[in-house]
């Protein structure tokens, strides 16, 4: 996830425990995502489908935490 910020996500999940429960939050929706889409977890497409706002929901909360983390550090 954000992959362009990752001096800046490394500060963060050092510094911020909300933010680093968010990262992990995103990586575990991310897995089940990736185990539903290839058939090795049974999901309805509702369920899938919750799932992935759910993770770009996440991503939009850490990326806005990332670029104030970048405005108060420049």
């Amino acid at each position: 996830m954000l992959h362009e910020y990752r001096d800046e996500i490394h500060a963060l999940k050092q510094e911020n425990a909300h933010f680093a429960r968010i990262f992990e939050k995103h990586n575990e929706l991310d897995q089940k995502i990736e185990h539903a889409e290839a058939g090795d977890v049974p999901m309805t497409d509702m369920e899938l489908e919750t799932l992935k706002k759910e993770k770009l929901h996440l991503k939009d909360e850490a990326y806005k935490m990332i670029l104030d983390y970048r405005k108060s550090n420049a």
